[in-house]
């Protein structure tokens, strides 16, 4: 009886348990689903809508071009090329799934038989396994999720992969994977990865090569084939073992992909001329306005400097700065027993380790290990430095100047030899402007940008001295004065100040041309006491100089107030063009990745009448010259498949007409836009990546505002050309010219050294001085120190350049801008202004304050360039306004970008 009791309480545990496990199975069943789609819901209103992902963001390194279209600066590491899924190779596709994925068309999102893998990883941190993720979850990951390894995220990853798996087909889930997944060496994605490491497009790819960049997204570091070429090749091998075995490739597929060496040809971009002064404004001039992504939007930028232009100025600062260290003395070696590969090349001075001392000519070693002698030619300058103003005797013996395992500085000279140097510890900087335009011709910011990224010719505020008198006198002039009124050059105290000429002596009474030319400090003094230092700082700004940095005391007649070089040579541009106010700039066009122009500059013009009575001629010749390019371009192409199309798009492009319209600029475009898309096919190689613009169709411009009278202008620049023919510039004269004029500038103890100097087609200022300013000795006036850079330079710019001058009779009729002051006084503000009424009296209304603000300009680009163009910040307007307009400047953008000003200098730079 108990017995069967005991089988009768079995029986019903057993049920009971049944039971049980029925309803905790009911219960997971339901519970599963809901917590998953729970989860889900929970997690959705975080992530991004997958609509927003489906097309990949192009990105490359952003290319400043100068205007001849050379290469002369790179920024940003990022390589993204998105292709489409029908232009992913097939074999490609298959790689991708032997390495990662081999049943992703036949799951859902998620695989079973890898997640017990993963956790495992999760828990022990072993990353020895294959993890388990499928190409749906890696998508996930790497689209929503961070890169950590937790439990966490790792649930949240299947939760987003199977949302993705609802509402994306498995094509798109795949196109988004080889877009995105990172391949090492900066390249996302399967395109730019080809291009980096093979400079191939996809469909130039060998199996074994689509197998070694498929194993890249398991640990792009670790198989990386230019870090860990073995360990890469092993996994290579792995995946095409897969792809056999899979059935993807055939057995002798198979072996000759086995059999292929790694066959690495890596994407190396090359600078043409390396200017990092100007590349570092552009990319700071576009972050500025773009934001950082701009660095990496592959957009290439043209600016208006000429190669050459810029080199001659970089050669000219250079010698000038060398020139002065050697009229100074050797400071000794720069190190004694140092290891040479501690120090790096400077411009063209090159580190150099002494071996051997002989007496007239000594041994040393370069970086290259090339053992190199400096004759006694080469050093005879190294007298010992002691101070600005005194050095020792001349050296007789070469051991008195270095000594063995010295580290010195060697200059190559033109004869093939070396000359001993060193680095100067001043510094130079110089800009060159195109006075119609404003556009920079050339800009040095230094010595060298890699030994000082300093830029000195929009950065350095320095004092003047004597090369603002022309802009004092101007005010004079515009007052009523003429170059022939006479000035007293006698003595003068104002106060405790008793100022006085450079050479000390009084010259009684001069007229103002001479005292302009020759530059008597008294005669200045004068001039500003006469037409009051309030007008003469308003016109000062109006010039381009920062009217908050100069003095409101006579001080203010010798340069005692602060300015950049790039201010001095926006002033001076005004006595070039005739008395217009220029805005200077210097990125001339940008463009996307697919050589569609986003922005054109249309800067106001000095004689907007001139430019825009020859623009049909000059878009014609234009498009001429872009014809002629194209086509031998075409010719030189090698490849029968493209010399086919390419032959064709000749004829078309010789059957275009140079008439200057629309439909012409557009079918052109449309020839190069072709052509170029037909070559990357066949070439992914830095080359084919190079700037490829459509031709350049300029717009009708706008009128600079005039700032000063035409007779003015005139006269003070005919008082400048003596300046050059009699004064304190006379040295310039070598340069055999008469159509040259500017003024030498030297401050209180010799701290600066300028010369600001023009001819009607180029304006350029040249500045010298220590950073921390000190003597630079006192008989380094800028006629010394700073012409014979200007003049160096000027000779290279103006060869074959005739003869031309300043025209009294302006073209452009331009009227003087009315200049309107608002002065707080205790009833409000009072604005005041040159009109005057009938009675000849100065006419002040009171006004309401107002509140102005500009809009800022909205860059609007189509589709095909919004994936390189990045939302533009909110910036302020650090241009001063000399005009009436509020429009901004070299804001002409064609077709579907609204103008959008970039790459503009302000006169007042932060």
């Amino acid at each position: 009886m108990a017995k069967k009791h005991a089988t009768a309480r079995l029986i019903h545990f057993l049920v009971g348990l049944f039971i049980a496990c029925l309803a905790l199975a009911i219960i997971i069943a339901l519970a599963v689903p809901i917590g998953f789609y729970g989860m889900a819901m929970y997690l959705s209103p975080t992530l991004p809508s997958l609509q927003e992902i489906k097309t990949a963001k192009l990105e490359m390194p952003l290319q400043i071009y100068s205007s001849d279209d050379k290469l002369i600066g790179q920024y940003g590491n990022r390589l993204s090329l998105p292709v489409s899924y029908d232009e992913i190779p097939k074999n490609f596709t298959n790689a991708f799934l032997a390495a990662e994925d081999a049943s992703f068309f036949q799951h859902s999102g998620i695989s079973i038989k890898g997640l017990g893998r993963a956790v495992t990883e999760v828990v022990t941190d072993d990353d020895t396994q294959t993890g388990g993720s499928t190409i749906t979850m890696q998508v996930a990951k790497n689209y929503f999720l961070s890169p950590e390894r937790t439990l966490d995220r790792k649930l949240t990853e299947l939760f987003v992969a199977r949302k993705m798996e609802d509402e994306l087909s498995k094509k798109e889930i795949l196109t988004l994977y080889v877009n995105k997944i990172y391949l090492g060496e900066g390249a996302y994605g399967i395109s730019a990865a080809a291009k980096k490491y093979y400079s191939k497009s996809l469909d130039k790819l060998t199996i074994a090569e689509m197998a070694m960049l498929a194993g890249l997204p398991k640990a792009p570091s670790k198989y990386n084939p230019v870090a860990n070429p073995s360990r890469a090749l092993v996994r290579r091998n792995w995946i095409i073992g897969q792809m056999y075995k899979l059935k993807y490739i055939s057995k002798a597929e198979h072996d000759e992909a086995v059999k292929s060496p790694i066959g690495l040809n890596l994407y190396q971009e090359k600078l043409d001329v390396n200017m990092p002064y100007l590349a570092e404004m552009t990319r700071y001039a576009l972050v500025n306005r773009y934001g950082e992504q701009v660095v990496n939007g592959g957009w290439r930028v043209r600016l208006t400097v000429d190669s050459q232009a810029q080199l001659d100025a970089e050669k000219a600062v250079l010698k000038g700065l060398v020139d002065y260290d050697h009229r100074h003395g050797w400071r000794g070696a720069e190190a004694n027993d140092k290891p040479l590969e501690s120090f790096q090349r400077y411009a063209n001075m090159s580190p150099a380790k002494v071996t051997k001392v002989n007496s007239s000519s000594f041994e040393a070693i370069m970086l290259s290990g090339k053992t190199v002698t400096v004759n006694w030619s080469g050093m005879r300058w190294a007298r010992k430095y002691i101070s600005a103003d005194r050095f020792g005797s001349s050296p007789s013996n070469a051991s008195q100047i270095v000594s063995e395992k010295d580290i010195v500085r060697l200059i190559p000279t033109e004869g093939g030899n070396w000359k001993l140097g060193q680095i100067p510890k001043v510094q130079g900087s110089l800009v060159s402007l195109h006075p119609d335009t404003g556009a920079v011709n050339a800009l040095v910011g230094g010595f060298d940008f890699n030994h000082s990224k300093f830029n000195r010719a929009l950065q350095g505020w320095r004092q003047p001295g004597s090369t603002i008198k022309p802009l004092v006198y101007t005010a004079a002039l515009e007052k009523g004065y003429s170059p022939d009124s006479i000035v007293s050059d006698r003595p003068i105290q104002v106060g405790d100040w008793k100022p006085k000429n450079s050479d000390g002596r009084f010259l009684g009474d001069i007229t103002l041309r001479r005292g302009l030319y020759l530059s008597r400090n008294l005669v200045s003094i004068r001039l500003l006491q006469a037409i009051g230092i309030s007008d003469a700082r308003n016109l000062l700004d109006q010039f381009g100089l920062d009217k908050e940095k100069l003095p409101t005391t006579l001080s203010l007649a010798l340069g005692a107030g602060q300015a950049t070089t790039l201010q001095m040579a926006t002033a001076y541009t005004t006595f070039a063009n005739g008395g217009h106010r220029i805005q200077p700039y210097f990125i001339e066009q940008i463009y996307n990745y697919d050589n569609k122009m986003l922005f054109q500059a249309n800067p106001q013009q000095a004689c907007a009448l001139c430019f825009n009575e020859g623009l049909q001629k000059l878009n014609e010749k234009l498009v001429v010259d872009y014809n002629k390019r194209a086509e031998e371009t075409l010719l030189a192409a090698t490849d029968s498949k493209t010399s086919k199309n390419t032959t064709e798009a000749a004829k078309d492009a010789k059957k275009l007409t140079a008439d200057g319209t629309e439909d012409s600029v557009q079918n052109i475009n449309s020839i190069s836009a072709d052509q170029s898309a037909n070559l990357n096919m066949y070439d992914a190689s830095p080359a084919a990546d190079r700037l490829k613009a459509p031709v350049t169709q300029y717009v009708t411009a706008t009128q600079a505002p005039r700032i000063l009278k035409p007779k003015v202008a005139y006269d003070m620049a005919s008082i400048l050309r003596d300046v050059v023919q009699r004064g304190t510039a006379v040295k310039a004269r070598a340069l055999g010219r008469d159509d040259i004029g500017g003024k030498t500038g030297t401050t209180n103890e010799a701290k600066d050294a300028w010369f600001a100097g023009f001819h009607p087609t180029n304006t350029t200022v040249v500045w010298m001085g220590f950073d921390q300013p000190e003597t630079l000795g006192r008989r380094e006036y800028g006629g010394v120190a700073a012409l014979p850079v200007w003049m160096d330079f000027m000779r290279a710019q103006l060869k074959g350049t005739p003869r031309q001058w300043v025209s009294l009779n302006n073209k452009s009729k331009s009227q003087k801008q009315k200049l309107r002051i608002i002065e707080m006084t205790d009833e409000g503000a009072v604005t005041t202004s040159e009109e005057e009424d009938e009675g000849g009296n100065g006419v002040a209304k009171p006004v309401k304050l107002k509140t102005q603000q500009r809009p800022l300009p909205v860059l609007e680009i189509d589709e095909a360039a919004a994936t390189s163009a990045a939302k533009i910040n909110n910036s302020k307007d650090s241009t001063k306004a000399t005009s009436t307009s509020d429009q901004p400047r070299n804001a002409r953008i064609p077709k579907t970008v609204t103008p959008a000003p970039v790459g503009q200098l302000s006169s007042t730079p932060e």
